[in-house]
């Protein structure tokens, strides 16, 4: 079996695996690898924007909307770091060449639901594009990351609970022997019949992490997007962003009537949405 050896490897091309590569002093050699092409990640499809805290006296709103997102079930301390880190990621992600959208006197904010303040920073209307054109872009310049596309992660090679690399495919099945293993697999939402994200995406990281006693965390937790183009085809689905709703769009139901407050967390529109379809006995 042919065996790649190096420092790290990074399963996943999303923002995540782009970033941890990225992040990494130059002198580790870096391999990652992705499913299908660079650009083949739900980071690419994302239409709406991130959130960041709009200074000190933001900080406490901001926890407080996360915590009511998630039913107070979130782990408040991960939900602090989210918060208090949020303007660093962006000035990084700025610094590595991402233009969100403003003008002379600064950048625009919007906002989307569960949020009560405008903390949502954006590009255009295609934010995970422009995010990830910019990061793919600095990726390709850096001498010491290897790039594998169209190369499917099979396994971890474990040793005395210990891991030792992983197990890929591409054309053949060969072996990566690094000292450090990143999962950057991203979500499962291509199990579904009605997605938006990408098919291929199923979730390879979270099944190799179950066989190998990896502890996971809230894997029951499957964030939906409430606002999909409908159409019959099987195929994945057109996303109508969050971010449409926070500049002032309405959702109406079958009877061209309003029933819900568009901007409350996604599982609740989500929930107001299929009462409505129950009631009208309709597909949308």
């Amino acid at each position: 079996m042919r065996v790649e050896n190096c420092d790290v490897v990074i399963i996943g091309s999303g923002v995540a695996g782009l970033i941890c590569a990225l992040t990494l002093d130059k002198k580790f050699k870096i391999i990652l690898l992705t499913k299908k092409k660079l650009k083949d990640s739900n980071s690419y499809l994302a239409q709406g924007g991130i959130s960041v805290c709009r200074g000190k006296e933001d900080r406490e709103d901001y926890i407080e909307d996360t915590l009511i997102a998630g039913h107070y079930k979130n782990n408040r301390e991960a939900v602090e770091i989210l918060v208090d880190e949020s303007e660093e990621a962006i000035k990084t992600l700025i610094k590595n060449g991402v233009k969100f959208t403003g003008d002379k006197k600064g950048l625009f904010y919007t906002r989307e639901g569960g949020h009560r303040k405008f903390r949502i920073l954006y590009c255009e209307d295609q934010t995970g594009k422009y995010i990830m054109e910019s990061l793919i872009e600095k990726v390709l310049e850096r001498d010491n990351i290897k790039i594998i596309e169209d190369c499917e992660f099979l396994d971890i090679i474990e040793k005395e609970n210990n891991c030792l690399g992983i197990l890929a495919k591409k054309e053949e099945i060969f072996a990566i022997k690094s000292k450090f293993t990143v999962l950057a697999t991203g979500g499962l939402g291509g199990i579904y019949k009605n997605t938006t994200n990408f098919s291929h995406i199923k979730g390879d990281g979270v099944a190799v992490a179950i066989r190998h006693n990896i502890k996971i965390k809230d894997i029951s937790y499957i964030q939906i997007h409430p606002t999909t183009f409908y159409t019959k085809e099987n195929e994945r689905k057109f996303l109508i962003s969050e971010s449409v709703r926070g500049e002032g769009a309405v959702l109406l139901n079958q009877k061209l009537e309003r029933f819900t407050d568009e901007l409350k967390p996604r599982d609740k529109v989500t929930k107001a949405i299929l009462e409505e379809m129950k009631k009208d006995k309709a597909e949308y």
